[in-house]
């Protein structure tokens, strides 16, 4: 099966102890935009390499007008459709992918930019605005040196990525608030990394669990994070997720600040269900745009 596990390998999600849920100050209004609301399809990864036409058409059902994608290689495609079969059947669906994940992990490791080439073709095929990065091998990122070589390639397929309409996207979990040091490889990141080119994607249930506050990010980084995986924490168990706004994770109050965080595109994602995944992700959708957008 085509599925981000050939190049993601779950991290964190044994880490001892409960996350500190921060406390979300309120004092910015909200940004007057009307933000589509789209979906990770990483939430589906068990559906999709069964019945890709079948699961998009229900995505676009259950009201979703954007979707990022996962685990996109030249020789597979998006599960077993190129990726101009891939825009085609989104299009049939009133559907559109602002992202996408791509693995970085080879190129990572050799510097070999020809690696992302193709990555970059199936990105603008399907007429994205971002290829991101979604995960990092814990072998790349051992220490801080680690984590500057990695903001040092990223910088380099940015350029890349830039010279074709492109920006490099960094997706975070919750490694990357580990100590190196005096700082976290999420501050060497976000400080070494081209602020014109490389724009980061905020999975806030990750931010929230690592016992980070998304707020005060947004204040010391205002307008990096473009786009958000909207994400919610079970109110029993923080490595399980639950449905937009059933959980811990206070959205509203974070979303008062979308602007200060340069919101762009926000995703829902979900990793694990206790109903009907169709029906969850519409209740998810539903709360989101009566309540968020």
């Amino acid at each position: 099966m085509n599925s981000r596990r050939n190049f993601i390998k779950q991290a964190g999600i044994a880490v001892a102890g409960a996350a500190l849920l921060p406390s979300f100050a309120c004092s910015s209004t909200p940004a007057a935009v009307a933000r589509p609301v789209g979906l990770q399809l990483w939430t589906l990864r068990e559906l999709l390499p069964k019945d890709v036409k079948g699961v998009i058409e229900k995505v676009a059902k259950a009201g979703y007008k954007q979707v990022e994608t996962y685990g996109y290689t030249a020789d597979a495609g998006f599960w077993g459709l190129d990726a101009k079969a891939f825009k085609s059947l989104l299009d049939a669906n009133g559907l559109n992918a602002p992202s996408g994940h791509f693995g970085l992990d080879g190129f990572i490791k050799s510097g070999n930019l020809d690696e992302v080439k193709p990555l970059i073709e199936g990105a603008l095929t399907c007429n994205m605005e971002y290829l991101t990065c979604p995960y990092l091998d814990a072998s790349l990122r051992p220490d801080a040196d680690g984590y500057k070589k990695v903001a040092a390639r990223l910088n380099e397929a940015a350029e890349l990525c830039a010279k074709s309409g492109l920006q490099l996207g960094y997706h975070n979990h919750n490694f990357e608030f580990e100590k190196q040091g005096d700082t976290t490889g999420y501050e060497i990141l976000l400080q070494e990394t081209d602020k014109k080119n490389v724009q980061f994607e905020m999975d806030l249930y990750w931010v929230v669990r690592s016992g980070n506050d998304p707020l005060a990010l947004f204040a010391k980084h205002p307008g990096r994070f473009v786009m958000w995986h909207v994400k919610d924490m079970d109110k029993t168990d923080n490595t399980l997720n639950t449905e937009i706004g059933s959980g811990k994770i206070d959205f509203k109050s974070i979303y008062k600040h979308a602007k200060e965080s340069g919101l762009k595109h926000l995703i829902v994602e979900q990793e694990n269900f206790s109903k009907d995944p169709f029906v969850s992700i519409k209740q998810s959708f539903d709360y989101v745009n009566r309540e968020l957008v």
